[in-house]
């Protein structure tokens, strides 16, 4: 397994080096927003962070387990809109996944609140699909290269 600390590039999107970004989220530090919180459970999935994942969630809503070895493969998250208003916040992002072959989404409209000065994720009503880029669309990896000069 790659050491952490040497991702080039942050899973959640951010074109900034994993130790600049999500790392510091997954070591303790508290997410400044819904947003951030979100990013950072996205590469925590990439990277099979159970324990930062179950820490991250409501203990209201959290899975009895999280078996990250039937995980999808993730490979890019877009945010689609975020907002915060006081101790509660929502995120609409898509989740890409390759499938074999292809590329399928997770796309949610997440609730987030604060407690205790923590952002936590609540809940969200996932929908998934079948992602069918067109050749000159953005690379669903996330590369930020066309479709066709990357993964097609």
């Amino acid at each position: 397994m790659t050491e952490q600390t040497t991702i080039p590039h942050c899973p959640c999107g951010n074109q900034s080096p994993y130790a600049d970004c999500c790392q510091r989220y997954h070591q303790g530090a508290i997410a400044p927003n819904p947003e951030a919180l979100m990013r950072s459970r996205f590469s925590a999935y990439v990277l099979k962070l159970e324990d930062y994942l179950r820490t991250s969630w409501h203990h209201s809503t959290q899975p009895a387990e999280l078996d990250l070895d039937r995980s999808p493969d993730w490979a890019s998250l877009r945010i689609l809109e975020s907002s915060e208003s006081g101790d509660k916040g929502r995120v609409h992002f898509q989740a890409i996944y390759r499938l074999n072959p292809g590329w399928g989404f997770l796309q949610e409209d997440s609730e987030f609140v604060r407690e205790d000065g923590r952002w936590v994720y609540l809940q969200g009503e996932p929908q998934e699909g079948i992602l069918k880029p067109g050749r000159n669309d953005p690379c669903p990896c996330g590369s930020g290269r066309k479709f066709k000069a990357c993964c097609l």
